[in-house]
């Protein structure tokens, strides 16, 4: 399957991606970083995968029932018509997953294959017949156990389980799969049409919070419930994406596990939930974001695990080929351990956008952001690997450089706005040095652009967020002149690329898609310049990019015309969300975040 050829369902915890032919391919449980017990996404179906579709030939659609993440695959055959539901009820005390098989019309001819492995697809269970019910089973492996509860006989091949059924025309049949730890009680059954009802019921009456309104209105709602199933919900983290080592370029070896919180997605995606009317998922994500981060100022790491976990060591699984031959597949991710100077100035913007808001106030928030600034007074002017986490050497990268004045602008606003105590003429001092210094060395004169690092030649997508931070207006030429350098050369297909890869620069093989948020940070610029009609009609091009339910992957390759990179992506259903109330709204993003109103 093509990457846009998945759906997503989840319950806060986890996540499956369900392919459009009616495979499970990907599950990872307990948690969004556990290991995958259905891996057939990134090797074959020998490395797990559950599939229930018609015996033959079908047609097929799907679709997600209005504002849930309750997914309908439908199979047209020439003997009849049915509909796999797939949804993840809400979580209680085990990890769950549903199918509904539903006649609609005719009888149709079913097969089912469900194999397991956990860890990747590494380990064959123990497989046992279930007691309690006649057609069941349990499958154990260390601390896994997995229960499968089936409405129809189960045939044992191959260390795989089989099924052959009919469903007819108002027949229900349903198929439960639960998650429990293997030293405990096997999981108790559920009741799949019970859970049906009250999942749907939870994310319609969730729904009814979004105040999204308008055209875009529905792309919106669709990207918040995307958002909202990459939360972790014991303590409000978001996943940037729910997979790992998906290619962001096919056969490529971009490949990197995205199950992680990023800091640097703290502000874009604190000012889409709060703009959006979740004002509960803003305040829980500030929340993991000040307990992530707590301690000392040199630890600061760009990322953590869902819990606020450090230690996310980066590994290679030699077992599995990847998705269309992209290896390595890895587990973790090294640039945890990166320096990266920017996220300092996410991490005090996304606390001052929250202060502005009315978010409650944080405790430990204002002595730990102290703290944090006096630590960045020692290390601004070093390099870093920049947002972008290259692998090659470190550089002084002007966006870095940029995030770093953010950083002391938003402390200075919290003396002179919110009240707070601190150093600020000592801050102003700082915030001024570093403005001068990007100005100097991260413009090139030559080139009449900002660039992506000092002394460079090399543009970077990076730069479009200069004007939105409040550093210089769109309307200062160096900007506009930036911008439309971005346009000209940063471009494929009229999509924005990251940066002109190459070896020198980020240390891998050139190559990738065009980066789908950094293509809605242009309409942005183009907002604040004024060219709303262009800003929409990039807008409506990449809305277009969603697949047909709605999600976004990272990249996208204009050439073959399909996603790239993992799935779905918080960092561009975020963009999606910002750029829609940009457009829509008096009281935009954009502006927020600058302080300043559009030219």
């Amino acid at each position: 399957m093509r990457i846009e050829d998945y759906a997503l369902i989840g319950d806060c915890h986890s996540a499956a991606l369900v392919a459009r032919d009616g495979s499970i391919d990907w599950l990872c449980w307990p948690r969004f970083d556990s290991g995958a017990c259905f891996a057939a996404l990134l090797g074959t179906r020998e490395h797990g995968r559950w599939k229930i579709a018609p015996a033959g030939e079908a047609k097929i659609a799907r679709r997600y029932r209005a504002d849930t993440l309750i997914l309908e695959t439908e199979f047209e055959t020439a003997e009849g018509a049915v509909t796999v539901i797939d949804f993840m009820p809400t979580r209680a005390e085990h990890c769950e997953l549903a199918r509904i098989v539903v006649g609609r019309r005719g009888r149709v001819k079913m097969d089912m294959e469900f194999i397991l492995r956990f860890d990747y697809g590494a380990t064959v269970p123990w497989v046992r017949k279930l007691e309690e019910v006649e057609n069941g089973i349990r499958a154990i492996a260390g601390p896994d156990l997995v229960v499968l509860r089936s409405p129809v006989p189960l045939q044992a091949k191959d260390f795989t389980h089989v099924a052959e059924f009919e469903v007819g025309e108002g027949e229900r049949l349903a198929f439960t799969l639960s998650h429990g730890p293997s030293h405990l009680a096997i999981p108790k059954a559920f009741n799949a049409e019970r859970a049906l009802t009250s999942t749907e019921h939870g994310w319609l009456k969730w729904c009814e919070r979004c105040t999204a309104e308008g055209e875009w209105a529905p792309f919106v709602r669709r990207s918040v419930m995307t958002l909202k199933a990459l939360t972790y919900a014991p303590t409000g983290g978001l996943v940037a994406a729910a997979t790992t080592s998906l290619p962001e370029r096919l056969g490529g070896v971009r490949n990197w596990d995205y199950r992680f919180c990023w800091l640097r997605d703290a502000t874009l995606a604190l000012l889409a939930m709060m703009n959006a009317g979740y004002f509960e998922e803003a305040v829980a994500w500030r929340d993991w974001l000040v307990r992530a981060i707590a301690g000392s100022p040199q630890q600061m790491q760009i990322m953590y695990g869902l819990a606020g976990e450090r230690r996310i060591p980066e590994l290679t699984l030699d077992w599995l080929p990847g998705y269309e031959n992209s290896k390595p597949v890895r587990i973790g991710n090294a640039a945890a351990a990166q320096l990266q100077l920017d996220v300092y100035g996410e991490v005090m913007d996304a606390l001052h956008q929250g202060r502005k808001h009315g978010m409650p106030r944080h405790v430990a928030a204002w002595a730990l952001q102290r703290k944090l600034l006096e630590h960045l007074e020692t290390c601004w002017q070093d390099p870093d690997e920049g947002l972008w986490e290259v692998r090659g050497p470190r550089r002084h990268f002007t966006h870095s450089k940029v995030m770093c004045w953010v950083a002391f602008d938003r402390a200075i606003k919290a003396v002179e706005t919110q009240g707070r105590k601190g150093p600020v003429e000592r801050w102003r001092k700082v915030r001024d040095q570093i403005h001068a210094d990007v100005c100097e060395h991260g413009f090139n004169k030559k080139r009449g652009t900002f660039v992506q690092s000092y002394e460079s030649d090399e543009l970077d997508a990076s730069l479009l967020l200069i004007p939105t931070t409040g550093f210089l207006p769109c309307t200062d030429p160096r900007i506009r002149a930036t911008i439309e350098a971005i346009q000209r050369e940063l471009t494929q297909d009229g999509f924005v690329v990251r940066y002109r890869t190459h070896e020198s620069i980020d240390g891998l093989p050139p190559g990738e898609g065009v980066f789908l948020a950094c293509s809605f940070w242009l309409a942005d610029c183009l907002i604040l310049l004024g060219h709303r009609d262009e800003a929409r009609a990039l807008f409506e091009r990449l809305c277009r990019l969603a697949n047909d339910v709605g999600l976004l992957a990272e990249e996208y390759d204009p050439k073959s015309g399909r996603q790239l990179g993992n799935f779905p992506q918080a960092f561009s259903h975020v963009a999606l969300v910002n750029t829609a109330m940009n457009l829509s709204r008096e009281s935009k993003p954009v502006e927020q975040r600058a302080d300043k109103k559009a030219a």
